[in-house]
């Protein structure tokens, strides 16, 4: 199955953006407006969200599923939390596709096995939850928590959070945290630039972006003041200002 609904905004050298659990390509619209001046701005909806919904797939496999049907010229590659995650696996499996990477608030995964069983075991409980209660409901709780605790409110945001209870319970059944194999190895053969940005209130992922800045040998640590997990949506002007620096025009 492939996947659907490629969005371009702007012009100029290409950047495909992946965007969050439970967002879609709609979110972030001040972030993208921002780099539409810079760049073309490519958006997608990954498995299990928006349009592509009914598409079942592995981080593994979405990373080839995107490969499908983006660019075969190399780009630029950003993506946000689940986004960065799949972006990684991109830049793994398909290295020669990319000009750079720019991953928000991403990991390599959990390297411990029993910590990462736990963590796979949580998120199939959280997706029993999505499809008990719905997605209102569940957008409801999972923007309550405190890493999301400084986002602005925002009413076209929380419009293009995805509106399948099924899609995104897949999503973190397939590919979920706890899904994901450790990347730590892998990572030290990357060689691809690579930009790390992490919100300075993240505390969590303050850890993950040191220790990707660690495996990844051509790679940038930056922070975002003032800013949690989701730095693109609480200081847009600033993460914008990041990526518009990674390729000068």
């Amino acid at each position: 199955m492939s996947l659907l609904g490629l969005q371009r905004d702007g012009s100029g050298p290409v950047l495909v953006w992946l965007h969050g659990f439970t967002q879609t390509k709609n979110s972030a619209h001040e972030f993208r407006s921002i780099l539409t001046g810079t760049y073309e701005v490519l958006t997608i909806d990954l498995p299990g969200h928006g349009e592509n919904a009914a598409v079942s797939a592995s981080l593994e496999e979405t990373a080839d599923l995107l490969c499908e049907v983006l660019p075969r010229e190399p780009f630029l590659l950003g993506g946000y939390s689940m986004g960065g995650r799949v972006a990684l696996h991109v830049a793994l499996r398909h290295p020669e596709r990319l000009s750079g990477l720019f991953l928000l608030s991403a990991t390599l995964g959990i390297h411990d096995n029993d910590e990462r069983q736990t963590r796979r075991e949580r998120d199939n409980k959280l997706a029993e939850r999505i499809e008990e209660i719905g997605t209102d409901k569940f957008l409801d709780e999972w923007l309550a928590q405190p890493m999301f605790a400084t986002l602005p409110h925002d009413p076209l945001e929380r419009a293009a959070r995805s509106k399948s209870a099924p899609g995104l319970a897949d999503a973190l059944r397939l590919a979920g945290t706890g899904t994901q194999s450790w990347l730590g190895d892998a990572a030290t053969e990357l060689d691809v630039p690579t930009t790390l940005v992490v919100g300075s209130k993240d505390k969590k992922f303050i850890n993950e972006g040191q220790l990707l800045s660690e495996r990844l040998r051509h790679s940038r640590l930056s922070m975002i003041h003032d800013a949690g997990h989701a730095a693109h949506l609480e200081r847009p002007d600033a993460v914008g200002h990041l990526l518009r620096r990674v390729q000068p025009q």
